[in-house]
């Protein structure tokens, strides 16, 4: 990856695609700092780090967490230099029975909480020159799906905040990227599978079939898969404002 030793942080760590990136990354030989709520899977993941890692367990939608977060990761090793904004959750029903409150939710965790870990880490990426901003976006970034109208539309607008972030970073040496992996065998994945089943009366195994006929390729992606296009966005400095599908041929762009 080159540029080792920089001062990393990952949202959403403690499980699935978080977990894979920070493991990538802390194996490149960087230093890793984890956030997620559960400190539990945190610690069992730093664990498994070979370089230096901290386990910062938080609530990223509380007031004022994001700030704190960064002046965790500022106060043990300096400015986060490498930020990969992972946390992110998902909902599925018809627009009809969409409550405000599930509607705010999904805005909130898909699109709202990557926009203030950009905000609070960017300053320090461009005063140094140097910075890699990856946000785990979706293929729901690019096009819509029946019952998924909140998550995609939070979706949608994480893409334009980092087409807007790497239109205004440019010049300065740090970039800014999307990856958009559709299904991926995880958690998240798993609790779709369960919410399908329950309302369908499917098998788990009949709905993972349909799951995994989406994409082209006739499979679930892996975190693996996921964590190589991170690692791309971070080791190439020519590759800024790009929303980089990990979806096996879904869509085609």
């Amino acid at each position: 990856m080159g540029d080792d030793g920089r001062v990393c942080l990952v949202t959403g760590a403690g499980r699935g695609i978080g977990a894979a990136v920070a493991r990538r990354l802390s194996e490149r030989g960087h230093r890793v700092a984890l956030c997620a709520r559960s400190g539990d899977q945190l610690t069992a993941v730093a664990e498994t780090l070979p370089a230096e890692s901290l386990a910062l367990p938080v609530d990223l939608l509380a007031d004022g967490a994001v700030d704190r977060l960064f002046s965790s990761v500022e106060d043990a090793w300096g400015p986060v230099e490498i930020l990969v904004a992972n946390a992110g959750a998902g909902s599925s029903a018809p627009i009809p029975r969409i409550t405000d409150t599930d509607w705010q939710r999904m805005l909130d965790i898909n699109l709202t909480t990557p926009f203030r870990c950009i905000r609070r880490g960017l300053p320090a990426m461009t005063t140094a020159g140097w910075g890699r901003i990856v946000v785990l976006a979706s293929v729901a970034s690019k096009r819509g799906e029946p019952y998924t109208a909140a998550y995609t539309a939070a979706k949608h607008g994480v893409l334009g905040l980092v087409r807007a972030a790497a239109a205004e970073t440019a010049r300065t040496g740090v970039t800014v990227n999307a990856v958009c992996p559709s299904y991926v065998d995880t958690p998240m994945t798993d609790g779709s599978v369960e919410t399908i089943v329950a309302r369908t009366g499917r098998t788990p195994d009949e709905v993972r079939a349909i799951i995994a006929a989406k994409q082209p390729i006739g499979r679930l992606i892996t975190v693996d898969e996921v964590a190589d296009a991170v690692e791309f966005c971070v080791a190439n400095p020519a590759v800024t404002g790009q929303g980089i599908n990990v979806d096996g041929g879904a869509v085609q762009s």
